[in-house]
């Protein structure tokens, strides 16, 4: 099964949910922001794979975008300024920190499928 035979949709599905965008058994990420460098399964290589600020830049969309109008829904009225401040900080930051690493395997998915800039490492060839 070659990368052009799974869907954009699939491999997407299938970083998002943590597993290896090929085959999607094996998994993505062997840390809360390591991938692993091939997947224990069926041998794709995900090492070299660069996501770089795009997991930042998701997780910033979805929480800041989607979830922050919901803050202003909710009536905290009841609460002193401070504490309620100090809910929907909490609120965002836990929410961001279990955001983050599907994000992260999500754009994975998407830049081994598309084989997109990030795909390839770039080697620095030092000059002797």
């Amino acid at each position: 099964m070659s990368e052009t035979e799974v869907s954009l949709k699939t491999a997407a599905l299938r970083g998002l949910l943590g597993r290896c965008p090929h085959c999607g058994q094996g998994k993505l990420m062997q840390g809360y922001l390591k991938q692993v460098e091939a997947c224990s399964v069926c041998g794709e290589k995900f090492g070299h794979i660069r996501a770089d600020d795009a997991a930042p830049w998701g997780t910033i969309i979805v929480v800041g975008h989607v979830f922050l109008p919901f803050a202003f829904m909710v009536d905290v009225d009841w609460m002193p300024v401070w504490a309620a401040m100090t809910m929907w900080s909490a609120c965002f930051a836990l929410l961001s920190l279990a955001i983050l690493p599907r994000s992260k395997s999500l754009f994975l998915g998407i830049l081994w499928q598309t084989k997109a800039p990030g795909y390839k490492q770039v080697e620095i060839v030092k000059s002797a």
